[in-house]
């Protein structure tokens, strides 16, 4: 970088109130103050009791980890490297006819000659609008040119440099794809067509990071499109754990909505969901519904149809009901004011295991953390007329009166709402 060239202002909540330097893992304290996690943790280790920063004694030693300061440093970083390594010619956006031209000579000469510079320049045009996406997506044969970057790489002797050349055509059809009008050509070109481009993706998935890794999970999602291409999936080795590990609480928040959509996407076929229950991922689902660093609406929502999937096996409500009931009241806590795809994910979960296979132990969570009153309240709801016949059967079960029940209430409470 030429120093007359740039100069770099960072931003002051990026640094650590300790070092003043960049944070790499910025944790707050219960004060609300956050810090780099090593630069705290040197503080405490060292015997002090207080917030350096505001002196308040702390009631508590514990980190949250705050992933939206984390991800805002992790793109002004990006930028920063962009700018330092980029000539300011080469920033500005390409025309489409630029565009046409680079791929039409990919064409001619065949796809060796894609190189890093020529798919940069075209991940830039399709950043820029919907329509540059949707323009890429109907070029004869550019997304078959990407699919076949795919199946020329060998882990063991595939160069760094055409790795990245890879990843820059993954980044490309992750970005495009719903403009991909034939989804099940596209799944078959992926998996079907002899060549294995799915281990590619399955390795970037494990092996980059977290934006490649949310650019693998939505191409993952997209071609699976029929139990075939689920299996095929959701059996590649080592991808369920990796996927799992993508859920945990210190991952990116965008990572785990990516991850849990990809895992609601191939989780249809019974024998997918019996290996996700083995994998103990309602577990690792009740962890994140618990966690309040994680458990965001579209979290929340993602995770409630996932056990209203795995609920539909005996395997799964097994789970769901085990233990102490834990899944299950954490599903009771979700019925309201959350969402209306929260309470409707919710309410299956809980007709699933307590009316329709009446196991015992779901019954007595659901008592146990006054659900019955919650079900009643939600009758009172605007909810859909599905919602309110699982309610009525819940209530069956519970051989609760729904009219003299409703009846104890005040008249104001005709008027509460779940959301």
């Amino acid at each position: 970088m030429r120093k007359d060239d740039l100069y770099i202002t960072v931003p002051s909540f990026f640094r650590c109130p300790i070092s003043l330097d960049v944070m790499k893992s910025p944790v707050s304290l219960c004060t609300g103050v956050t810090y780099d996690r090593a630069s705290i943790q040197r503080w405490l280790d060292g015997g002090n009791n207080t917030c350096p920063a505001t002196m308040q004694i702390l009631q508590n030693k514990d980190f949250i980890p705050n992933r939206t300061l984390q991800r805002l440093i992790e793109i002004w970083s990006d930028s920063v490297r962009r700018r330092a390594s980029v000539e300011p010619s080469e920033l500005a956006a390409p025309t489409r006819d630029e565009i046409a031209d680079a791929i039409d000579r990919v064409k001619v000469e065949k796809e060796e000659r894609f190189d890093r510079e020529v798919l940069a320049k075209i991940l830039r045009f399709a950043r820029e609008s919907d329509d540059n996406r949707g323009f890429l997506a109907g070029k004869d044969d550019f997304v078959r040119l990407l699919v076949d970057l795919m199946s020329q790489v060998d882990f063991k002797t595939t160069s760094a440099a055409k790795l990245l050349i890879v990843q820059e055509a993954v980044k490309i059809l992750s970005m495009i794809r719903s403009k991909i009008s034939d989804r099940r050509r596209f799944s078959n070109l992926v998996l079907n067509n002899g060549r294995d481009r799915l281990t590619t993706i399955v390795y970037f998935f494990k092996t980059g990071n977290v934006e490649l890794k949310i650019d693998c999970a939505g191409l993952l999602e997209f071609i699976a499109v029929d139990s075939e291409s689920k299996v095929s999936i959701a059996e590649r080795d080592g991808l369920v754990v990796e996927l799992m590990k993508s859920i945990s609480r210190d991952s990116d928040s965008s990572l785990i909505e990516a991850t849990l959509s990809c895992l609601i996407a191939i989780s249809s076929p019974r024998r997918v969901k019996l290996n996700l229950i083995r994998e103990k991922l309602i577990k690792d689902l009740t962890k994140l519904l618990t966690d309040p660093t994680t458990a965001s609406v579209s979290v929340t929502e993602k995770s409630l149809k996932l056990l209203e999937s795995l609920a539909s096996t005996k395997e799964g409500r097994s789970e769901i009901c085990g233990g102490d009931g834990e899944c299950l009241k954490t599903v009771v806590k979700k019925l309201m004011k959350v969402s209306t795809a929260a309470t409707e994910h919710a309410v299956t979960v809980l007709w699933s295991v307590s009316y329709l296979f009446k196991e015992e132990k779901a019954l007595e969570a659901v008592t146990s953390t006054n659900g019955v009153t919650k079900i009643l309240l939600l009758l009172q709801s605007n909810c859909s007329p599905a919602v309110r016949r699982m309610l009525t059967d819940l209530l069956k079960v519970f051989k609760v009166n729904s009219r003299s029940c409703l009846s104890a209430y005040d008249t104001k409470t005709t008027h509460i709402m779940p959301f």
